[in-house]
């Protein structure tokens, strides 16, 4: 008889208000995120009124965060490591918490227990007959949460996608689960306006082949992976990848043959997307998932030739400063993995790291490329390790540059009508003259 039939097991399953019961008060719990935040064991935490003093550590999650709301204050606090839109408002109110780290550093967080865990709560694929479920369509930092975290709850659904390569853990390590049979939230790529179109296409004339691409997600990186159809032998090894890498596989575009770090395979940490990704990881041995300390490891990924790192800020300073987590004081985004890929591909032989931004905000009115950045900004990639600034204006790169020229260099990518005042406001701080 087969031990791990899960039509059997199946019928272990507990409701989701009894599965979260077995949350400690005063515990922290990490929440898996993105496409695998397990949602009806989300509404049923906040749902649990005796529950007090939880930690929730979390990144960007999908769905409804009933965690969030005034009346689960006391009881649950949402620590965001990444965050999105449902935490923006909370996190400015100081209802909610949010923590400056560096992707590749959260699993050593849990691992060393510096942030001890005492729940993981997660999504799961079906265990197999070997008793092996898969984090499914995020890996990054659930693995060392289940691998560190006391109690395990799970949600273990049966649409969500058998993954490789990290992925796999024992269905005996979960000490209670849900079953469900229901879609991942999915995420469809935005129609990319004009503006977006211009800078993937410069971007993409930045793209040699042989080339290995990490892409974050948003408009400008799924611009570029549109344009790229005429390229040879790409590779892939990334943080994160949605839909639009996907027809770049099937078209025979990325190979992975030049990658010097699991060559022949996608290397990322999480997917996130529309059911088009889900279905091309599901059980695809092409596709190989890891924990973020790995795929953002900037040692690893030096080593592949020619990385080039498609990263997105909210504003940069003339002296080249990025600020990609923050508007001013109020949280945006999160570090995540901009800095690891940043350094590593601007170690990476042929590597070109590039940060990539529409030269306005608010349709026109404001200059993304400032003199300096707002009161509270946070300096994400420092002047230090920027090299590539692109807008629809065009390409600069910085390396090697004075904090003059640097000026000079990002002032010709700024929207022309910015430019006067721009040259004016660097003349006066650097005390000299354009030419």
């Amino acid at each position: 008889m087969n031990h791990h039939d899960w039509s059997q097991l199946k019928q272990r399953a507990v409701s989701a208000a009894d599965a979260v019961a077995l949350i400690p008060h005063g515990s922290r719990a990490f929440l898996h995120g993105g496409a695998a935040t397990p949602s009806p064991l989300v509404e049923a935490l906040a749902a649990r009124r005796d529950l007090e003093g939880l930690r929730l550590y979390h990144l960007h999650t999908e769905g409804p965060m009933p965690f969030l709301a005034p009346e689960c204050e006391g009881r649950i606090r949402s620590i965001s490591l990444f965050t999105g839109a449902a935490a923006r408002p909370v996190i400015a109110e100081g209802r909610a918490d949010f923590m400056p780290v560096f992707l590749s550093d959260i699993p050593y967080l849990f691992n060393t227990r510096r942030l001890p865990l005492d729940v993981a709560i997660l999504q799961l694929s079906p265990p197999d007959e070997h008793g092996w479920c898969t984090l499914g369509t995020s890996v990054d930092c659930a693995r060392a949460a289940f691998d560190n975290a006391r109690i395990v709850i799970a949600e273990i659904n049966e649409q969500m996608p058998r993954t490789h390569g990290e992925a796999f853990v024992p269905f005996s390590r979960i000490n209670a689960f849900i079953a469900t049979d229901r879609p991942l939230h999915q995420h469809a790529p935005d129609p990319e306006n004009a503006t977006e179109a211009q800078i993937g296409e410069i971007i993409a004339g930045l793209v040699e082949d042989g080339s290995t691409l990490q892409m974050g997600i948003g408009a400008i990186p799924d611009a570029v992976l549109t344009r790229l159809n005429n390229k040879h032998d790409l590779g892939i090894h990334t943080e994160m990848f949605s839909d639009r890498l996907v027809p770049l596989v099937e078209a025979g575009v990325v190979t992975n043959r030049f990658k010097a770090v699991y060559p022949k395979r996608i290397i990322t940490a999480f997917c996130v997307g529309t059911r088009k990704t889900f279905d091309f990881v599901h059980d695809n041995p092409f596709v190989s998932f890891f924990g973020s300390e790995k795929t953002n490891d900037t040692a690893t990924i030096r080593k592949n030739p020619k990385v080039v790192a498609i990263n997105s800020a909210i504003e940069i300073d003339l002296t080249g400063q990025v600020c990609a987590d923050s508007m001013g004081h109020n949280i945006y985004s999160g570090i995540g993995g901009q800095m690891d890929f940043i350094r590593g591909a601007a170690l990476s032989p042929g590597g070109k790291p590039i940060i990539a931004l529409p030269s306005t905000a608010k349709s026109g009115k404001l200059t993304r490329i400032v003199p300096e950045l707002k009161p509270g900004a946070g300096v994400v990639t420092t002047r230090g390790h920027v090299h590539w600034v692109v807008t629809e204006y065009g390409a600069v790169n910085l390396q090697g540059m004075t904090l003059r020229e640097r000026a000079e260099a990002l002032i010709s990518i700024a929207h022309p009508d910015f430019r006067p005042e721009l040259r004016k406001a660097v003349a006066a701080i650097r005390h000299f003259h354009f030419s």
